[in-house]
């Protein structure tokens, strides 16, 4: 039977503003990124989203960001490899923190944003990010797009890594996620989300928006909870999964 980890985006409300439908969402997942309030989130969201994760038996993830709460963490900064380091493990310190009051522990980091596609295809920001998740405790997982140099580097690093796959994005064709803003960039419809999804857990590809196979290594996946219709995307996928024979279950 194949299994795959199912993870989502979350506490990304900040204040009164509100995003997402983390409540709605959670049942459907195994794992939670969440904002450590650098792109979004604040304490008071942090504490309430770990809440909810534990409650629902769902782990704990820590979603750090590059500071910048303007632009949703999406706009590029140029750092050290010591920034990185050090927002990655102040973030993830401050989830870690929550989940230990919850009586949880801390499951994984999961970069955000910029943060995310930077830390995928630069050498000195991937030693940092592995660096810091290893410095965060033996336990803590790291998760990296798939076959990415972070990827590479983390497993160099012999730390535990696992390879993510989005449901919700379209590729390009060198295995990174195409610009949001590009035609094909979100994919809003839950079918073809299903379609790509399941192509990479049971094919091992997907196919880029330039029409190309991209091997991929499917351990978990992505599902974005900001995503307009995320509840009925989770739906649809717990849906396929069921009747493919697809368990779900954290790393």
């Amino acid at each position: 039977m194949k299994k795959i980890d199912l993870n989502c985006d979350m506490g990304e409300s900040y204040g009164a503003w509100k995003m997402g439908a983390d409540a709605g969402v959670m049942p459907y997942i195994s794992s939670a990124n969440i904002a450590c309030g650098f792109h979004a989130g604040d304490p008071a969201t942090i504490r309430k989203t770990v809440r909810l994760a534990v409650d629902a038996g769902v782990a704990v993830g820590a979603h750090p960001s590059l500071p910048d709460l303007m632009g949703f963490g999406r706009r590029a900064m140029r750092i050290s490899p010591q920034d990185m380091y050090d927002l990655v493990v102040y973030q993830a310190g401050a989830v870690e923190a929550f989940a230990r009051a919850a009586g949880a522990k801390l499951h994984h980091v999961k970069c955000h944003g910029a943060l995310y596609n930077m830390a995928a295809t630069d050498d000195g920001l991937s030693e940092a990010m592995a660096r810091a998740v290893k410095d965060l405790g033996g336990e803590v997982k790291l998760y990296a797009l798939s076959n990415s140099l972070m990827m590479k580097v983390a497993k160099a690093k012999n730390i535990s890594v696992y390879g993510e796959v989005f449901a919700d994005r379209g590729y390009s064709d060198d295995g990174t996620l195409a610009p949001r803003d590009k035609p094909g960039g979100m994919i809003e419809d839950a079918q073809q989300s299903v379609k790509q999804a399941l192509g990479m857990i049971e094919g091992g590809y997907v196919t880029s928006l330039a029409g190309k196979r991209v091997e991929v290594a499917a351990d978990t996946l992505c599902l974005h909870g900001d995503q307009p219709g995320a509840v009925a995307f989770a739906q649809a996928l717990r849906k396929a999964f069921a009747e493919k024979g697809i368990s779900i279950a954290a790393p």
